[in-house]
């Protein structure tokens, strides 16, 4: 390895360990060796209103040669919204070339959050999600059946009613994975409309396991041959930020015309940023696969 290349690799990691320092929990490692990490950004840590990820891909080249990777990722940022944060953080970029950005990045996206808390804008109305939480139950498999209803929802304004017509694609089940007591699994399915991927959500649910599963994160991609764009939506089904996460590993792997669902069944111990670890990783060999 060249002087540069390990000054640079050592740039890298003196960067990473300062913002795991700084942000605690809020800083994930999505993976660990990709260089791809995701930061959760609020507006004040109680009762935020607004809240983003910004999920990054350090290259080799950063920071002396190349910017870093990025997605932003909010239910509510769309059109000029997303324009006028992506041109700030290139902004920041070209005023710091060959300095680390990433703390600059966030305290901006911060800064750009606590306006629009202190504005006049309406609140988000988006779902609200938490965090791992603890669970007495050991035996919640055995007899509990949550109706699991939410994830259809968001889709049914997409879907049209007469979705008999639409195929149902074929579904693969992924290698579970378990950490413990918590389980992890994957299911993949062939997609090109939205009343696929609605279709393919209500057959999982009819398992009665997949229903009972704590969480059913779900991100799907759709290439549309004639607008030449990707339709793509995630779900985190109350794990913060984890169906973001999925849709940026779809997104980096360049798949497409395909819906991933990651079943976790909570076993009663907090697993911390591994958890994301898992999900990722089912949703990888399942995709590999």
């Amino acid at each position: 390895m060249a002087a540069s290349d390990t000054g640079r690799a050592q740039q890298q990691i003196d960067e990473i360990e300062a913002l795991s320092s700084i942000y605690g929990e809020d800083w994930c490692v999505v993976d660990e060796d990709e260089k791809i990490y995701c930061i959760k950004i609020s507006d004040c840590l109680d009762q935020p209103k607004w809240t983003l990820c910004l999920q990054v891909i350090l290259p080799p080249g950063y920071p002396t040669e190349e910017p870093p990777i990025y997605q932003l990722n909010a239910p509510w940022l769309r059109g000029q919204d997303y324009t006028e944060l992506a041109n700030s953080l290139e902004e920041i970029y070209l005023q710091n070339l060959g300095e680390s950005i990433l703390y600059l990045w966030v305290e901006k996206i911060r800064e750009v959050l606590i306006e629009k808390a202190q504005s006049s804008e309406p609140e988000p109305d988006i779902k609200k999600t938490s965090e791992e939480v603890d669970e007495d139950d050991e035996d919640f498999l055995l007899d509990y059946e949550p109706i699991q209803e939410d994830p259809i929802k968001m889709l049914n304004y997409m879907a049209s009613e007469s979705q008999e017509d639409e195929e149902l694609p074929p579904i693969h089940h992924g290698n579970p994975i378990t950490d413990r007591r918590s389980t992890f699994q994957a299911h993949l399915a062939p997609v090109v409309t939205t009343r696929q991927v609605k279709r393919v959500l209500e057959k999982l649910y009819e398992n009665k396991k997949i229903a009972s599963a704590t969480h059913n994160i779900y991100a799907y991609r759709i290439y549309c041959e004639d607008k030449q764009t990707f339709l793509q939506d995630c779900e985190d089904d109350g794990e913060t930020a984890a169906g973001g996460r999925l849709l940026h590993l779809m997104q980096i792997l360049n798949v497409h015309n395909v819906l991933v669902v990651v079943s976790r069944w909570y076993g009663g111990i907090l697993l911390g940023p591994d958890r994301f670890k898992h999900i990722n990783n089912c949703a990888r060999n399942v995709l590999v696969e």
